[in-house]
């Protein structure tokens, strides 16, 4: 799958929630209606609930596709809590 690179508001997001449920295999299980920016993606409160395999699997699709690194687990849990904070490192990281 590819995703389109851009900053723009509301754009990135959409295709971070595209690139989420496609590593994560879940394009079946959630409607994009129903995934929200502020949506947690890992635990028992999640309605996507992400498991650590699915995080390294967007960690990676990340940094090919849209050119950013998620070290460790301490950057992961911290950028990766939900599409909005990972929106925000995405440019941040571009100097957005």
């Amino acid at each position: 799958m590819s995703y389109t690179f851009t900053l723009e508001p509301g754009l990135l997001e959409a295709e971070l929630k595209k690139l989420i449920l496609a590593e994560a295999d879940k394009e079946d299980e959630i409607a994009m209606a129903d995934f929200t920016d502020d949506a947690v993606l890992f635990g028992d409160e999640s309605p996507i609930g992400l498991d650590s395999l699915d995080a390294l699997q967007i960690a990676v699709a990340l940094q090919q596709y849209f050119r950013v690194r998620l070290q460790g687990d301490r950057m992961v849990r911290k950028h990766m809590s939900d599409v909005r904070s990972l929106a925000a490192f995405v440019r941040k990281e571009h100097g957005a």
